[in-house]
């Protein structure tokens, strides 16, 4: 399991789900508290042989026929969607699901008027946190829930776009592809074995993500003080070398959001090479989703920054 990644799979119900139960220890050839040894009955139950109060010592078993048994080993055996078991395609069409329902709120941004498009990406906003810190340690995964976290962000994420796409036409679209090329490539890499969530990678990546926090918590500090006017703080007020800072910022926060899809990525293979149940492929689709947002929101702005200094 790739910990000190993305929380929703770091979760104790997610980690719990994919990791073997212990195996309990005794000395051998000691029984366990409560349990007879091998010979003994336990009180009232009779031992091998003994045939119970008027029922008979042994019951004869009609044999099966040649053809009962030759149908019975041509069957398939039961895969992991007939035992209940989480799958790929299980992840696959939920995170889908997901897709699909965050589209649709990013959709209801652009048939609104202008103040009601950044009212509404406002309560996604914040209604997308509340609901994303109840879905991430909630202790069952709930699809309503999940999906209601995704339509929420769709309504961020959409008055967002339509807020940066009127300042810098085009890096709407731009963004889009984007985050499906990110995505696109860094699940090539991973399935061909090529990018892989390393210790060394994994301790990188947590002081990149502190410092990335610290970053972005002074940036928002001094855009709400009015300490910097300028509308993305920081990251497009301050030059390294006549390149904005939020240029080098931003390039870091997509590296680190494209690594968090491998660490998801790894959390799911585990999950489903130890057959956790297929309710948690909703808790895989909603890290996705939140993976996703991160990296889409990351990559407009560093868009819009770079528009911003022409």
């Amino acid at each position: 399991m790739a910990l000190g990644g993305n929380p929703i799979f770091n979760g104790k119900n997610f980690r719990g789900a994919t990791q073997a139960p212990p195996v309990p220890s005794y000395s051998h050839g000691q029984p366990q508290y409560g349990q007879p040894q091998y010979g003994q009955n336990q009180y009232g139950q009779p031992q091998y042989g003994q045939n119970q109060y008027g029922q008979p010592a042994w019951t004869a078993q009609q044999p099966m026929t040649s053809d009962q048994l030759q149908q019975m080993y041509n069957q398939p055996a039961a895969g992991p969607a007939e035992t209940g078991r989480m799958t790929f395609d299980d992840v696959i069409v939920k995170t889908a699901a997901c897709l699909a329902v965050l589209l649709i709120g990013a959709a209801v941004t652009l048939f609104v008027a202008p103040g009601t498009a950044n009212l509404l990406m406002v309560v996604g906003a914040l209604g997308g946190f509340a609901l994303g810190m109840v879905n991430s340690f909630k202790k069952q995964p709930s699809p309503a829930l999940i999906l209601a976290y995704a339509g929420l962000e769709g309504l961020f994420l959409g008055g967002l776009t339509r807020l940066l796409d009127g300042m810098f036409p085009g890096v709407g679209l731009q963004a889009v592809i984007g985050t499906l090329a990110v995505f696109g490539v860094t699940l090539a890499l991973f399935k061909s074995g090529k990018v892989r969530a390393t210790p060394k990678a994994m301790r990188f990546f947590m002081i990149a993500v502190l410092g990335y926090l610290v970053f972005s918590v002074i940036n928002m500090v001094l855009l709400w003080t009015g300490a910097v006017q300028s509308p993305f703080g920081l990251s497009s007020s301050v030059h390294i070398f006549g390149i904005p800072l939020g240029v080098f910022i931003g390039i870091l926060a997509i590296g680190l959001a494209a690594f968090s899809l491998v660490m998801d990525f790894t959390s799911i293979e585990q999950g489903v090479r130890q057959g956790a149940s297929e309710k948690y492929s909703w808790t895989a689709a909603f890290g996705l989703t939140v993976t996703l947002v991160w990296l889409y929101v990351e990559i407009i702005r560093l868009l819009a920054i770079l528009r911003g200094d022409d």
